[in-house]
């Protein structure tokens, strides 16, 4: 998957990323490298959690099944 990402300087200079698609997703790095190798995990991470919390709210009849993007 593909995702926007803003990454703008804070005031002690690091740099701040944040996936604008995904509310509340935000990492931070030394430069700005280090902030989008951050905000990469930080994607999967929230993904990986929203997905955990759809899985909880299906039905216990529901068979889940997992499909890769």
């Amino acid at each position: 998957m593909i995702f926007h990402v803003a990454l703008e300087e804070a005031e002690d200079g690091w740099m701040v990323a944040e996936c604008p698609a995904l509310p509340g997703c935000v990492s931070q790095g030394r430069d700005e490298e280090e902030a989008l190798e951050n905000i990469k995990e930080a994607i999967t991470a929230w993904l990986w959690a929203e997905d955990q919390k759809a899985v909880l709210a299906m039905a216990a009849t529901s068979l889940p099944l997992v499909v890769a993007v």
